[in-house]
């Protein structure tokens, strides 16, 4: 299913999207983020007051709705299911957080972080810039595969798809990134 940018505006659309959303499709997932993830990380903000862990809370809160979305009702506003699942995930994060290290004995240590510096932004900016410009259907494969480890037997099966089209589209789908991606090398890009 094709899904407007714009949908969340038209509360028809905007149930279609809902519905896509419990379907299992990515589009709409991207959707409910673009349109969701500022409110969510409100939450855990105002639960965390820690700018990284709130960033981490959204993530994971995206992640817990994906995986429980055949558990949502299309039929009730997204916010309230979304916002709750965004609370529950900040106080998990904060029991994860004041856990004691090293079994309790020992005061914890700060250790240096690498912080990604503007040259990964711009990378992950530019694949996820081209993952937007596949066809659906490609793009799909490519999420399956990437994001969630999926082996080609298993997108067949999660797309409803014969295997072969799978392996056929993954194939298109990395030859059309290679070239969306190309100038990467040729501008000093690691990818």
């Amino acid at each position: 299913m094709k899904l407007d940018a714009n949908a969340e505006s038209d509360p028809q659309s905007d149930a279609a999207v809902r519905r896509a959303f419990v379907d299992g499709d990515v589009g709409a997932l991207g959707q409910i983020f673009d349109h969701h993830s500022g409110p969510v990380w409100s939450v855990a903000m105002a639960v965390l007051r820690d700018r990284q862990l709130a960033d981490e809370a959204t993530q994971e809160t995206f992640m817990r709705a994906w995986r429980a979305s055949d558990r949502y009702d299309p039929s009730r506003p997204l916010a309230p299911w979304l916002l709750t699942i965004a609370r529950r995930t900040a106080l998990d994060v904060i029991r994860r957080e004041s856990r004691p290290t090293r079994g309790g004995h020992e005061p914890e240590r700060d250790v240096p972080l690498h912080v990604p510096g503007i040259e990964r932004a711009w990378e992950t900016w530019e694949v996820k810039s081209a993952l937007n410009r596949l066809p659906a259907d490609e793009r799909d494969v490519v999420w399956f595969a990437h994001f969630h480890g999926m082996s080609h037997p298993q997108i067949a099966d999660q797309l409803g798809v014969p295997v072969g089209t799978v392996k056929s589209r993954s194939h298109r789908a990395h030859k059309r990134l290679a070239s969306l991606l190309s100038h990467m090398i040729s501008e000093g890009g690691t990818s």
